[in-house]
């Protein structure tokens, strides 16, 4: 036996190895010698130092925000499960793990086994595999249009059918819409849009992790009076992401090295709020409006401190087609950043929210749906329905189906009877107009109450009493609101070039 093996045998910790799977301790958890129980997860990547080694682990089944260094002492070495070869490329670690990366230069597309022998490169070749290849594209092309006209043809008498059946019986009900069926959707070519993320903007939707982007880079930000500690991984300048902590000037967002740096930069920093303009203030809460393209220095800064927060999003540092609005709390010292969200200036898809932010020392406070309320109340100025922006994470979207449920049942309550009817009448569309709301999350939410049923040939929404009394507790609780009385703000006609 070789001296490495003898190796391995007395020093189990050298077994471990990125991509394989073993019980950790979570700080918060169950500790596994004592009750048995572990949480499983997985090595991302092996740091060397002196005297010890360091394990990134990200927790199967757990949100990326508790992935973390661990030392061996923390690890159960009896059972570590190793990635199999066979899937080395494909995902391996479940819904919330990101897909591993191959290191080096690596091509985009498989290579195909059989051009084990390929032909010289010689110009007739080339002329050769240049018509062979356009063959097969016109091949390709007319199988193809030849198979979406028989799905056009089977999907337009299966339209005919449902909307036969299903159609008729909604017409006569009136009160409530129901959006059309569309079990087919997945055979609709899909457009450039929907299958590449946008690349331009301040944060967009990212399709794969890179490998550098799944571990954290930093420790610990300060800002203002709060330290915190981040949750993702940030393209902060990497000579200053190996400190302990990073300094933010909460007026301007510029970051420093040092809170001796950051001293002086107060001394010289001539905001004492966001730069724009202010649209709305109540109390100490007030709401900035910033341009991408007039504000772009803070509009960077802002989504370098957003992205240490949101992992559902690339960053870009376009931000000239978008609009900030920034919340804040007023005080002796100034305006202090809370949250913020941002908008396209121009939405082909009706989004009124791009991305939303509450910083973590406001959260649970009320602040996210205070956001969330703004930005429709931004929508109802313009006069029309609004959405977010998919995909949403994990608490942006607990925070609008809250936000939703809440504010459709506060239209429901309060609505009453009008003359000679026995009971209120209430259209999907209505609801809309009052709240703002995309027809789709209406009816998502209805359905999620379970509040819609079918009674006597008609569609009712039906409240029982402990969803009422429930629902009032939570509105007192609710404090902070937006009147619209203190919002002094005029959309404007973005799709005029010249105005950007």
């Amino acid at each position: 036996m070789s001296e490495d093996s003898n190796s391995a045998i007395l020093d189990p910790i050298s077994n471990v190895t990125e991509g394989c799977r073993l019980p950790v301790l979570m700080i918060n958890g169950e500790d596994w010698r004592k009750s048995g129980h572990s949480t499983l997860a997985e090595v991302i990547s092996i740091k060397d130092l002196e005297d010890k080694k360091l394990f990134y682990v990200h927790y199967i089944d757990y949100n990326k925000r508790l992935d973390e260094w661990v030392d061996e002492d923390r690890l159960d070495l009896r059972k570590i499960q190793y990635p199999r070869r066979d899937l080395a490329s494909s995902t391996t670690t479940g819904l919330n793990t990101p897909k591993k990366t191959l290191t080096g230069a690596t091509n985009s597309r498989p290579s195909s086994p059989g051009l084990t022998n390929p032909d010289p490169i010689t110009g007739p070749s080339v002329l050769a595999a240049l018509q062979q290849k356009q063959q097969k594209i016109k091949k390709r092309k007319l199988d193809h249009n030849e198979e979406e006209d028989g799905r056009r043809a089977s999907i337009g008498s299966l339209g005919g059918s449902i909307g036969s059946s299903i159609g008729g019986s909604i017409g006569s009900l009136g009160d409530i819409e129901i959006p059309p069926l569309t079990p087919l959707t997945p055979l609709t070519p899909l457009t450039p849009q929907q299958t590449v993320p946008r690349q331009t903007g301040s944060l967009a939707t990212h399709s794969d992790d890179h490998a550098i982007t799944r571990i954290k880079n930093m420790k610990m930000i300060e800002l203002g009076k709060y330290r915190i500690k981040p949750w993702y991984f940030s393209p902060y300048p990497q000579e200053i992401t190996n400190l302990d902590c990073i300094y933010i000037c909460e007026y301007c967002l510029k970051y420093r090295k040092s809170r001796k740096c950051l001293e002086r930069h107060l001394h010289k920093c001539p905001f004492k709020h966001p730069p724009g303009n202010e649209i709305y203030r109540k109390g100490s809460v007030s709401f900035f409006e910033l341009d991408g393209r007039k504000n772009k220095l803070y509009a960077q800064n802002l989504c370098l401190l957003a992205k240490l927060f949101l992992d559902h999003k690339t960053l870009y540092y376009d931000t000239d087609p978008f609009l900030f609005y920034v919340m804040t709390e007023c005080d002796m010292r100034g305006y202090h950043i809370v949250g913020y969200f941002s908008k396209e200036k121009e939405s082909s898809e009706d989004y009124n929210v791009a991305c939303i932010l509450t910083l973590p020392p406001y959260q649970r406070k009320g602040y996210g749906k205070l956001l969330i309320e703004f930005s429709y109340e931004l929508s109802k100025f313009e006069g029309k329905t609004g959405s977010p922006e998919k995909p949403l994470s994990d608490l942006g979207l607990l925070s609008y189906r809250s936000y939703w449920k809440q504010t459709i049942l506060e239209i429901l309550i309060a609505l009453k009877p009008q003359e000679g009817q026995e009971k209120p009448q209430l259209t999907i569309n209505e609801i809309c107009e009052q709240t703002s709301i995309k027809k789709e999350d209406v009816i998502s939410t209805l359905t999620n109450l379970e509040l819609i049923n079918y009674y006597r040939g008609q569609y009712i929404l039906t409240l029982n009493k402990e969803l009422v009394e429930s629902h009032r507790k939570v509105m007192e609780r609710r404090k902070i609101r937006i009147d619209s009385k203190y919002l002094h703000w005029t959309p404007k006609d973005w799709a005029k070039r010249g105005k950007w």
